[in-house]
This record gives C-alpha cells, sequence and structure tokens, in this order.
C-alpha cells in the first residue's frame, strides 16, 4: 500500500510569466523515454515482480524506496507544468472570452489546452503519449539494477538540458531539486551492482558530468545533505536497504545515509487558481466552490476548507470579475 502526503517534495515558485513553451519542454521530464512516469514505473513493475523477496530483501528494500519516491517526482514535475501554464489563458467574467485560445496557436504543446485544462498530461516535450513499453522488468535482479543505473543517467542527462533551455524560475526549482535528487538514485544503484557483483561502479561518476555544485538551484538541496540521503517513504519498512545504501559518496567523499525521517518535509502546494477558458475546473469556476461550501457545511465540516495550501496561494477568485 502507498501512503500520499499532500504536500510536494520539494516548494515550487508560484505563478508568475506563464511560459507554455517552455511547459512544453518540461514535459519530456515527465512522459519522455527517461522521464519521471519511466523511472516510477520501471522500478514499481520490478519491485512487484521481484522474486526471493525475503532471501534478497536490501534489494527489494532499496527498488521500493526509490519507486515510491519517483511516484511524488511525477507529482512534482506536473505541478511544474501547471504552473508554468497558469495565466497563459485570459480570465474575463468567470466565462472563457471570445477566441480565448487564438494567441496560443503555434506556441508549446496544443494539448495543454485542446486536451487538457491547461495542465500536465503523460506526454512528452513532442506531445507523443508515454510508452508502457518504456518499462523493463527482465526478472533477473543484476540486469534490472544495470538497467536503472543508465535509466537514471539518462534521466540527469535531460534534467540538465532542460535547465539549460528554460529560464522560468519553476522549471529551474524543479530541475535543480531533480538533479540532486537523481543523483542519489544513480549511486544507490551503482552501489547496489558492486555489493551483488563486484564491480567498481564507482569508477563511472560523475555521469554524466553535471557540475550540481555550480548550479544555484542545487545549492539549498545539497547543503541539507539531500545528495547523500535516501528515503524509505515508510513509517517501519524497507529498512534493510541500510544494508546496500552506504559507504562513501563516490564524488564527494561524504557518508552515504538512510533517513531517519520516512520522507523529505516537503512543502505545500501552490492552490493555482481556475483558469475559465479551458474549463478548469469548470465554465464557472465560482459555482463549484458554493456547491463545496455547501456541501462542506452539511457535513459538520469547518467552514474553511482543511487542506494546506502554499503561503503564496491568493484567493482563487480574486482574478474573477464577476457581473
Amino acid at each position: 500500500m502507498i501512503l500520499r502526503i499532500d504536500r510536494l517534495q520539494t516548494e515550487l515558485p508560484p505563478p508568475s510569466d506563464p511560459d507554455p513553451a517552455g511547459a512544453a519542454a518540461v514535459q519530456e521530464l515527465l512522459g519522455g523515454k527517461f522521464g519521471e512516469m519511466s523511472t516510477w514505473l520501471n522500478y514499481t513493475f520490478q519491485s512487484f515482480n521481484f522474486r526471493s523477496r525475503q532471501g534478497a530483501r536490501p534489494f527489494y528494500d532499496l527498488l521500493c524506496s526509490i519507486a515510491t519516491e519517483e511516484f511524488g517526482h511525477v507529482e512534482l514535475v506536473s505541478a511544474t507544468v501547471n504552473t508554468m501554464l497558469t495565466g497563459a489563458t485570459p480570465i474575463d467574467n468567470g466565462r472563457a472570452p471570445e477566441a480565448a485560445l487564438a494567441e496560443l496557436k503555434g506556441t508549446g504543446n496544443p494539448h495543454h489546452f485542446l486536451a487538457g485544462g491547461q495542465g500536465a498530461l503523460p506526454q512528452n516535450s513532442q506531445g507523443r503519449p508515454w510508452n508502457g513499453d518504456y518499462v523493463f522488468s527482465s526478472g533477473d535482479l543484476i540486469e534490472d539494477l544495470t538497467h536503472n543505473f543508465f535509466l537514471e543517467t539518462g534521466a540527469r542527462n535531460n534534467k540538465l538540458k532542460v535547465y539549460e533551455m528554460v529560464e522560468h524560475p519553476a522549471a529551474r526549482a524543479l530541475t535543480g531539486y531533480l538533479l540532486v535528487r537523481g543523483g542519489v538514485h544513480q549511486v544507490a544503484y551503482a552501489r547496489a551492482l558492486e555489493r551483488l557483483t563486484g564491480a567498481d561502479m564507482m569508477k563511472l561518476f560523475p555521469s554524466p558530468r553535471i557540475p550540481t555544485d555550480r548550479i544555484p538551484e542545487c545549492q539549498p538541496h545539497i547543503q541539507r545533505g539531500e545528495h547523500l540521503k535516501l528515503y524509505r517513504f515508510s513509517e517501519n519498512a524497507f529498512r534493510e536497504v541500510e544494508a546496500v545504501f552506504n559507504g562513501p559518496h563516490p564524488e564527494t567523499g561524504e557518508e552515504l545515509v538512510v533517513a531517519e525521517e520516512p520522507h523529505p518535509e516537503g512543502a505545500p502546494a501552490t492552490d493555482l487558481p481556475p483558469q475559465p477558458a479551458v474549463f478548469a475546473p469548470g465554465y464557472a469556476p465560482e459555482e463549484i466552490v458554493e456547491i463545496a461550501q455547501r456541501l462542506r457545511k452539511d457535513a459538520g465540516l469547518p467552514d474553511e476548507p482543511t487542506g494546506e495550501v502554499s503561503e503564496h496561494s491568493a484567493d482563487p477568485f480574486a482574478a474573477l470579475t464577476r457581473a
């Protein structure tokens, strides 16, 4: 079972100037061959299909821990795309004005507006759907771990390219975090292969040669030790990962650690405002809020919503000028 925490794994800046073209590029980190959907489902199916689970428990625990973190990365990339698309369409009296989407022709991924509510989709940067053929689960532990190491290598390569291509603050915050965390996963799989086979995978580092110590958006995470730490995403399970994830970091020489806390502290997400031009969350979003308020009252819930959102979140209807 998966326990879901209503927080992002790291803080993202609130919406600023929309960047539909940049959002299309960030989609590669979601639905591309080396995107977060691929890493998440590769490791998840490998953990589902794992045989001799008890006998090889440290390696099973490693796969489970990383797979669950990758689920959170899918959420984080999606939140970034949604942030970058916020404000790309106009708001007028809570209704979509005439030709509201006309200026978006030829900009970014039209599916963000035509097939989705101005939000992330399981597609790559070309708008092609994520493909289940990207999932590799051979059943052979060494083969799977080797595949996973190079999957993380390709993923980090893509993240650096997106960092260099897209200047939007949300994209930079995302890639800065993922470059650090992806490096942890890369080290983890290399260490697991070393423990199984004796191969000195540490000689491959850094691969690719990404200078995270010189990327400003990586610095806060490195200073907190996030480049050394593996999370289990469980209160009590998967503790045998400590038998695999240990020893010196191949680049810094610092000691690798399995976190005592089950997951990162994270940060609440920004409550993104409605985008009525694409019916998100509806043609008349204020009516949905009124219905929700009535249902909340009938259920005996507090007048104010109980969920946690970022302090950057504003009144979602402040921008709607009601007639």
